[in-house]
């Protein structure tokens, strides 16, 4: 059974990962990675791949980068020259980027034997019969999820890809809600887990051994991790310079570390703050990190100050203290929990204060995020395809 993971971003990488493992134990399984090239940079992409112990991709897009209808339409018309030429029997999707909308797109609107090339029979009017409609099935692994703010690309990436989406994998109880209350067939909906343990407890030993921190010259407990790229940040000049402005009286009280995404870097040179952030003596600004290096880093911090997804739910995994730089998060469950935290521009650092002088603890388990969600999804997959299901 052919199976295609499709992976994009740094995010991605680490949910394919252990699902990639797990499917190379079965011998009814040939998974097959494609990397839709729309991470390039190094620290990116390939080094995240070394990490998690991936051979290099089966099949290459090589997108690049681009405005969302570019990427998006060029990711298309790639992954459907691959649907033809490398016929999956299912399409595994990951997270919210736009890769895989695109690429389930693609792959829900295909119809292998509907081609000139490969029609073999038609009725006697010239229309075709069902049985020559065919495609792949497609899954989306992290289905359900939603910040009900349409102004998130990712958010419009979420709402397509459940909506076509024929099995859709979910994390948490209300990623299941959210799909019920949107009239999704019950039967679609599987709640497996977080995958995104499984990529950190499949590593946690090689976390352990590193001392990035150290490295730095910085203790456990004792500095915060910052990471921001979301385009409600980094993309308005007046935003971002206050921002890095706060960053700096931050790190008069707290040492900071702060690896810099390609697309914020950019943008923080052309507004002249890198050598500002630079010069700063408690403020350690670096390249992009790999994933087992940036993991120590989070492990061993005292807070996190982010507004990505997947940092909200390892921190809550791991129950430290994170401060979401958003008015709103797909992951609510984390909020819930007590570890997360919603802030805006105008109070983070006094919850960066409140802080660094609380010590109060948190329950942090949560149902299947246990490091065995990848189990249950080839668990799913073999279920689903015992019974003669094909899409009509």
């Amino acid at each position: 059974m052919k199976i295609h993971l499709i992976s994009a971003a740094r995010p991605n990488f680490m949910k394919i990962a252990p699902l990639y493992h797990a499917l190379k134990k079965e011998q009814w399984a040939k998974p097959l990675i494609v990397h839709t090239g729309q991470h390039y940079d190094l620290n990116m992409s390939d080094v995240f791949f070394q990490d998690l112990g991936l051979p290099a991709p089966d099949l290459h897009l090589g997108v690049g980068s681009g405005s969302h209808a570019e990427q998006s339409g060029h990711v298309m018309m790639a992954y459907e020259k691959v649907l033809f030429e490398n016929r999956p029997d299912l399409v595994i999707v990951v997270g919210d980027v736009n890769s895989t909308m695109a690429c389930t797109i693609a792959a829900v609107k295909i119809s292998f034997k509907s081609t000139l090339s490969n029609l073999t029979s038609t009725d006697p009017a010239g229309v075709l019969n069902s049985a020559d409609l065919d495609r792949p099935i497609v899954a989306h692994l992290e289905a359900g999820l939603r910040s009900f703010d349409r102004t998130m690309p990712e958010e419009i990436n979420r709402l397509v890809t459940d909506t076509l989406a024929d099995i859709l994998w979910t994390p948490s109880p209300d990623a299941d809600d959210n799909l019920i209350r949107e009239g999704v067939d019950r039967q679609k909906i599987q709640r497996v887990g977080n995958i995104m343990i499984d990529s950190l407890e499949m590593l946690r030993s090689s976390i352990q051994k590193e001392s990035v921190y150290s490295d730095m010259g910085l203790h456990p407990g004792k500095y915060g991790l910052v990471t921001l790229h979301r385009p409600s940040n980094v993309d308005n000049p007046e935003i971002m310079t206050r921002l890095c402005q706060a960053l700096l009286r931050i790190s008069q009280r707290v040492p900071l570390v702060f690896p810099v995404h390609p697309r914020t870097r950019k943008r923080m040179e052309n507004l002249g703050l890198m050598s500002l952030l630079e010069k700063a003596d408690n403020l350690i600004i670096s390249e992009p990190i790999n994933y087992i290096r940036f993991m120590n880093l989070t492990f061993n911090c005292r807070f996190a100050l982010t507004d990505s997804g997947g940092l909200q739910e390892e921190t809550t995994y791991l129950g430290i203290p994170c401060l979401t730089l958003r008015p709103n998060t797909e992951r609510p469950v984390t909020i819930h929990k007590g570890t997360n935290r919603l802030c805006r521009l105008d109070n983070f650092e006094e919850h960066v204060d409140d802080l660094l002088s609380s010590k109060t603890s948190h329950d942090c388990k949560i149902d299947l995020w246990d490091g065995r969600t990848a189990a249950r999804v080839v668990a799913s997959i073999k279920s689903y395809f015992k019974e003669p299901k094909r899409v009509p």
